[in-house]
């Protein structure tokens, strides 16, 4: 069996400076986000197979699961599945959620909370300068000098801007900024969707010694919508690569931003020796450049993780404490300024690898991610597309969509259903019978790993969708919106403001803004955080 650990073992287990601990809540998504500890990252189980090489390598970590408590099974059952896999040392926290809530531990809600708390206790530690949203408009209209900097990555970037805004993600701000604003009188603006980003940009360019002035754009776009300010959609202004001059004036101010604040770095050789020990200690290597230069050349076995999302969301990036993560790219620049801010999260063992891409053999193309417990003969039981368009009319079938629910309403095939994973042995009895089941997901994976589990409660054939439906989509097929035919808990995301329908994004967005505001009164209840901004030298 496996062995429970309390919340105060656990408790104990976080605070420490040396046990390694990676905390995961296999509920689904939405629920997690409803009331979570605050270093766990969410693993919902019907997605374990995919996401626990990346959340855990090392299979000898301590791994320490989360569900609801009571007669909930969701822990024991993703154990079972951890030890298949090999893991060695898998334990379920004893009571779950409800264990916790009633040893008075802090229960956190929302997502990214050690992150976003971070950016608020920069703000109030720091000083972070900002403007309003009334304020920039004042500006604009007096044509100020000024340029405007949007720290998110492009796909959220081009959904909505801050009008004239140029797409910067952060961990590119140090990186390009000199080019972006060569005039030391230009006023340089940063903004997010809400608020973190927006601040750790801002900061990120005052700490490297930018001669400009800066400032975070008070609650970023959430606070331009909510001044009744109209946002831009579609853009695509994206800064360039820096200037060989933007580049020198980069590397040096990193470098004395990467010696205030402590960050190491190692050479090839160590970087050898920390591979050679990463069965007994885990190591995250983390490419911060964008994804075009990841694909176009990386260290086997690093990931792609973009800086500022990085530093956004550490948890699901990094979730093991204690763990080794070294942080990579080109010429020191970004992956100094990333890892200062780790440093200053209280995360230990944060190196930049020095020159780390210069000789190195390297890999080119797209992150490989393993799949934990997928069959190899899995080709077998796939239907093609064009099959499965051909027995649309007939219905001898019945189509199920494993893809998330904002996903499946969004658009999928016509007359599919949806539910999710777990849910699907109890789902297929609300459904009409049928002579063959075909399951489809995202990209099929989903489908893949359900098959032979709802194999064993029906007698029909079961097949899935080749490719899943980014395949139908690729073969220019239609898709179907709305919300019928959807059984079971719909727990499985966890809403962001912009998700909200057009009424309630408003008060989505006001209480949002106002439970990030609150989080460092908690996180110092919590005590487990140790954030610290002041320099090391």
């Amino acid at each position: 069996m496996t062995a429970g650990l309390a919340p105060a073992a656990l408790k104990q287990l976080l605070r420490s400076e040396t046990e390694e601990v990676a905390v995961l809540d296999v509920r689904e998504r939405g629920t997690y986000g409803t009331g979570h500890l605050l270093y766990a990252a969410s693993a919902p189980i019907g997605r374990l197979e995919l996401d626990i090489d990346r959340l855990v390598p090392r299979r000898g970590a301590t791994v320490v699961l989360v569900d609801e408590g009571d007669d909930d099974t969701r822990a024991t059952d993703a154990a079972d599945r951890l030890v298949e896999f090999g893991y060695t040392d898998v334990r379920v926290l004893e009571g779950g959620m409800a264990g916790w809530r009633a040893a008075n531990e802090e229960v956190f809600d929302g997502v990214y909370v050690p992150s976003k708390a971070f950016g608020e206790f920069v703000e109030a530690e720091c000083d972070t300068p900002r403007n309003t949203a009334d304020e920039l408009v004042d500006l604009k209209r007096q044509n100020s000098d000024m340029v405007i900097l949007d720290s998110r990555p492009f796909r959220e970037y081009r959904r909505m801007n801050i009008p004239g805004g140029v797409n910067v993600p952060g961990a590119e701000l140090v990186h390009r900024i000199n080019d972006l604003a060569p005039n030391p009188d230009t006023l340089v603006v940063v903004n997010c969707a809400g608020r973190t980003r927006s601040i750790i940009g801002a900061q990120s360019l005052i700490n490297a010694g930018v001669p400009n002035k800066v400032v975070a754009l008070e609650n970023g776009t959430m606070g331009w919508t909510l001044a009744g300010h109209t946002l831009e959609h579609g853009q695509d202004r994206v800064a360039s690569d820096p200037s060989s001059g933007a580049r020198a004036w980069a590397q040096d101010a990193a470098a004395q931003v990467g010696s205030r604040y402590g960050v190491p770095s190692i050479d090839a050789q160590t970087m050898a020796k920390f591979r050679d020990e990463a069965e007994t200690q885990t190591l995250y290597l983390c490419d911060v450049r964008t994804a075009e230069e990841y694909e176009a050349g990386h260290l086997p076995g690093s990931r792609h993780t973009p800086g500022g999302q990085l530093v956004q969301s550490t948890d699901s990036y990094v979730p093991a404490n204690n763990a080794r993560i070294v942080v990579i790219d080109d010429d020191g620049v970004r992956a100094t300024m990333t890892a200062s801010w780790l440093i200053q999260m209280g995360r230990r063992n944060v190196y930049v690898l020095a020159d780390g891409l210069a000789k190195a053999a390297l890999e080119s193309g797209p992150e490989q991610r393993a799949v934990l417990g997928l069959s190899d003969a899995r080709a077998a039981f796939e239907i093609a597309v064009m099959r499965l368009v051909g027995m649309l009319p007939g219905r001898d079938m019945t189509l199920i969509d494993l893809t998330d629910s904002q996903h499946f309403k969004r658009g999928h095939i016509e007359g599919a259903w949806w539910t999710t994973r777990r849910q699907l042995p109890d789902a297929i009895q609300h459904m009409p019978e049928t002579e063959m089941l075909v399951l489809t997901s995202h990209d099929g994976i989903v489908a893949h790993l359900a098959a032979p589990e709802i194999g064993q409660h029906i007698r029909c054939p079961v097949k899935v969708l080749a490719g899943g439906t980014d395949a139908w989509v690729a073969a220019d097929l239609p898709l179907q919106k709305g919300d019928s035919q959807m059984i079971g808990d719909q727990d499985d995301v966890h809403l962001l403001p912009y998700d909200y329908p057009e009424p309630e994004i408003e008060k989505a967005m006001l209480s949002y803004l106002e439970w990030e505001t609150a989080l460092v009164p908690r996180i110092e209840r919590d005590g487990v955080a140790h954030f610290d901004v002041t320099a090391r030298s």
